[in-house]
């Protein structure tokens, strides 16, 4: 059992993990809101041997440094990477401190949100239309910008719905191979395809002005990623031509909402794709069952002693 737990900001947890969390902990505090401030976050942390953070708050190195009693940070959210974590984890890691986060939680709803978008945009279900008669996904050709868990996942829907599907990843990704998914280089999948999806780590930006050219017009960018992955001058020059189109929900639009909202043809709920009750069960069931299991490694460890 931790001496003390945090929950730095609003991380999502449902009932039952905030129930379980409280019996893990000696004491268990809970915050709402997202701190403004590394000092607020230290003040939040405080003498905590645990601390749980949502993808929304930095805990950068000063944090960790006037935090001297952490031994766990779990992230609520997707650890893609050290680099576009919102924690230092090589920091972290060289003061011994154990960082874990999940994956796989918000997929369901973050796919269902893209093919819903373009589905509606397609056919102009709700006002905006594409092209000028409807159009199905049969043969359009789609491609993903990061095949991870999430990518995968919604290039094997497209491709059940007989889209022409491929993807650009610094990694071959087998399983679509198999399926005649096939890999490009980024600069190829933006001249091959008329749909762009992209799925990255925060903080990826791929879409510069050059990238942008290569894609051309009557063209439709769809993301998913946290925050944008793109240049922003580069996306208004692009969304100035005829007939492009931009989708992209509440996590997706990051920062850019006061330069990217006039523009008539950014499609945009402030809805946040991956929450859903099933998304907030996976992601209390996956953060819960890695401060057990790190729980569970202290008690073996000391067993051996």
């Amino acid at each position: 059992m931790f001496e003390k737990i945090v929950v730095v900001d609003s991380t999502g947890l449902n009932t039952w993990g905030v129930e379980r969390l409280k019996e893990l902990g000696k004491e268990v505090v809970f915050y709402t809101g997202i701190p403004e401030t590394d000092e607020e976050i230290v003040n939040r942390i405080g003498d905590a041997d645990c601390v749980l953070v949502s993808y929304n708050t930095q805990i950068r190195r000063n944090v960790i440094e006037a935090c001297p009693n952490i031994k766990y940070i779990g992230m609520c959210c997707t650890l893609y990477n050290e680099k576009s974590a919102n924690v230092d984890v090589a920091y972290a890691r060289e003061r011994g401190i154990v960082v874990r986060g999940i994956t796989d939680y918000g997929d369901g709803g973050v796919i269902e949100f893209a093919v819903s978008a373009l589905a509606d945009l397609l056919h102009g279900f709700k006002g905006h239309q594409w092209k000028e008669r409807p159009n199905e996904f049969y043969n359009q050709k789609i491609g993903i910008v990061g095949m991870g868990n999430t990518g995968f996942k919604l290039a094997r829907v497209l491709k059940l719905m007989e889209a022409d599907v491929s993807y650009s990843d610094l990694r071959c990704c087998e399983e679509a191979e198999k399926m005649g998914i096939c890999r490009r280089t980024l600069e190829e999948l933006l001249k091959e395809n008329d749909i762009i999806c992209t799925l990255l780590p925060k903080n990826t930006c791929l879409l510069r002005e050059k990238e942008f050219e290569l894609f051309g017009n009557g063209k439709i960018i769809v993301n998913t990623s946290i925050g944008p992955t793109f240049d922003v001058e580069a996306m208004k020059k692009w969304l100035s031509r005829e007939n492009n189109y931009y989708i992209c929900d509440g996590v997706g639009i990051g920062d850019t909402w006061e330069q990217l909202h006039e523009y008539p043809n950014m499609i945009y709920t402030e809805r946040c794709a991956g929450s859903s009750e099933q998304c907030t069960l996976r992601l209390s069931e996956k953060s819960i069952e890695n401060v057990e299991h790190f729980l569970e490694e202290i008690l073996k460890k000391e067993e051996t002693r």
